[in-house]
């Protein structure tokens, strides 16, 4: 397909002090994110060494996607030494869970000691769409069509197993996900049902510290590619037009119980762990796909979630359905979403941490809709503003006004690759021609 090209023009602006002060005194600067904890949030789902997948293969895709974590459960019987040797040759951490229908919580947790003792676990996770796979807890069947009671009870009990145990009690818990398709108001919609919620499960019951949503770029009620398609799908409040935080924490889905109001919804603890779009002849290229997976990781830092993992590290070959999902495919060929995410977190890169985070006074004049930004700054004190487009077709021209002239700042393109693509000197703004990906500005404090 023909894509959108994006250039820079360079304008030299000499803002005045006037204006310059004006708006400090009004906004006081944006205060920087560490870089470190934006990385830190990237993730994706891998067997790790079932499925197809080898251990070798998945240590070496790690570290070229420059991925913090992954998303694990017992489900594939993934041995743990496999998982601590992703840990130890790449840093990566896992959210260990029960996977789908699984139950046994003695064995998990015993999974994740082992893990704890390394570094390598992050969180621990409950049942995955038990409306698609079901259980049986304590001679219950409970979960897709039947109630639901027996899945709470589960999430629960994990929950207490988790915060009793003197190594892992400091661990979070992720609830399951999913749980918008309740038959009946168990409380899953909570974190901690509060009083009076009037579920079935009692007041105070606790199953969870984070919400955990599966929000797909690719959704039954919005399946078409449009302008800002990944802001939407990372809203929290009830304008997220697919199955995402409100639709399992706001109001349910399926039965329409009440949970968090859109005013909690925005601070709500939240993850995803799993998203992701498949490349669709005619609808979706490998172009698109790749640039869709830069814009979620970005949206879903910059509106509030701690931890995304997109699906899939590389294509199942052990099941139809799951084809072009992957960063790699089958044969571990690297699709442009592997390339275009391996430039963003090298250019990116850092493992240190900030002392005293810094501001940076910018203003985007008459900011499009489609436009968004993201200030980060590095160990060595240097700023990294990422500012990315969501646009199908046709672009925009950006212009961004800094505080004072800066003798240099560098610009990348991570659909390049990870070399600076031209140094600005002296510039008090620049002007960019944005479309459908990120740009970063690098800008020395």
């Amino acid at each position: 397909m023909k894509r959108s090209i994006l250039f820079l023009l360079i304008l030299f602006v000499v803002a005045s002090f006037e204006n310059t002060e004006a708006q400090s005194q009004t906004s006081g600067g944006t205060s920087a994110v560490s870089v470190n904890d934006f990385l830190n949030s990237i993730g994706a789902n891998s067997a790790v060494s079932r499925r197809g997948e080898t251990l070798q293969n998945t240590i070496n895709c790690t570290k070229y996607l420059g991925l913090r974590w992954f998303r694990a459960g017992y489900e594939s019987d993934i041995p743990i030494r496999d998982l601590i040797d992703v840990h130890l040759q790449t840093g990566a951490r896992f959210s260990y869970g029960l996977a789908s229908g699984g139950t046994d919580i003695n064995r998990l947790l015993d999974g994740g000691r082992q893990l704890a003792v390394v570094g390598a676990l992050l969180a621990f996770e409950g049942n995955n769409e038990p409306n698609n796979w079901g259980i049986t807890y304590q001679g219950e069947s409970g979960g897709k069509g039947l109630s639901w009671l027996p899945v709470a009870k589960l999430q629960r009990d994990l929950y207490k197993a988790v915060k009793s145990d003197p190594t892992l009690k400091s661990y979070p818990v992720w609830s399951i996900t999913e749980n918008g398709a309740e038959t009946d108001n168990v409380g899953l919609q909570f974190l901690t049902i509060p009083n009076g919620a009037g579920t079935l499960m009692p007041d105070g019951t606790q199953y969870a510290d984070f919400a955990n949503v599966h929000n797909y770029i690719g959704h039954p009620s919005l399946p078409h590619l449009i302008d800002n398609l990944t802001w939407n799908v990372t809203d929290p409040s009830s304008a997220c037009k697919v199955d995402g935080l409100y639709g399992n924490y706001g109001l349910t889905w399926a039965k329409h119980f009440s949970g968090y109001s859109n005013n909690d919804l925005l601070t709500l603890p939240r993850v995803t762990t799993e998203t992701g779009r498949t490349i669709v002849e005619g609808e979706t290229s490998e172009y698109q796909q790749a640039c869709l997976f830069l814009t979620m990781y970005l949206d879903q830092f910059k509106r509030g979630w701690s931890y995304t993992a997109i699906y899939l590290l590389r294509d199942r070959s052990d099941e139809a359905g799951n084809q072009q999902f992957g960063f790699y495919r089958k044969d571990y060929t690297p699709r442009k979403a592997a390339v275009y995410l391996h430039n963003l977190t090298t250019i990116l890169a850092d493992s240190g941490t900030i002392q005293a985070k810094g501001k940076l006074n910018y203003s985007i004049v008459n900011q499009p809709a489609t436009t968004h930004e993201l200030l980060l700054q590095k160990s060595n004190g240097t700023f990294e503003l990422v500012v990315w487009s969501e646009k199908i077709s046709n672009s925009d021209n950006v212009v961004i006004n800094l505080d004072r002239k800066y003798r240099a700042v560098k610009m990348y393109d991570p659909t390049i690759g990870i070399s600076v693509i031209q140094t600005l000197q002296n510039v008090s703004s620049i002007t960019l021609t944005m479309s459908d990906h990120p740009v970063i500005i690098e800008i020395d404090k």
